[in-house]
């Protein structure tokens, strides 16, 4: 399965990917969640200001075959979220990691979470063990 895992990324097991941006960090969904779910229809994101803890709900992304809850990497406050998105949710297709991005947040503790987080190969290896059970 060729999927597009970016090496500058962080990766939470449930498809979030997280970029570090000085003191905020940015979050998305992964190109093989985008891929799993087929053509995006909506995207629901939390309000900016509401406070995330890490693997806490944060947003529905629905497609034609599906809705997924999407979930927090990192704890911390949305400071933006993608308006865009609500407009145009199928930029989650097209562009997973740039113009697709979902929210800002503003981390509560990175440097002890972001170890649970994967790094790019690890999340690769993951992809493929879940895809080996289906």
């Amino acid at each position: 399965m060729a999927n597009n895992t970016p090496d500058n990324l962080r990766y939470a097991k449930t498809h979030e990917w997280v970029r570090v941006d000085g003191d905020e960090v940015t979050v998305g969904i992964s190109d093989y969640a985008q891929e799993s779910l087929g053509d995006v229809v909506f995207v629901e994101l939390p309000s900016v200001g509401r406070t995330l803890a890490m693997g806490e709900a944060f947003g529905v992304v629905e497609s034609v075959k599906a809705a997924s809850d999407v979930y927090a990497p990192v704890s911390g406050e949305v400071t933006a979220i993608n308006e865009a998105l609500l407009d145009a949710p199928e930029t989650l297709n097209s562009d997973p990691y740039g113009e697709g991005w979902m929210l800002k947040l503003r981390p509560s503790d990175l440097a002890g979470e972001q170890e649970k987080l994967l790094d790019a190969a690890a999340y690769s290896q993951h992809v493929e063990d879940e895809a080996s059970k289906h």
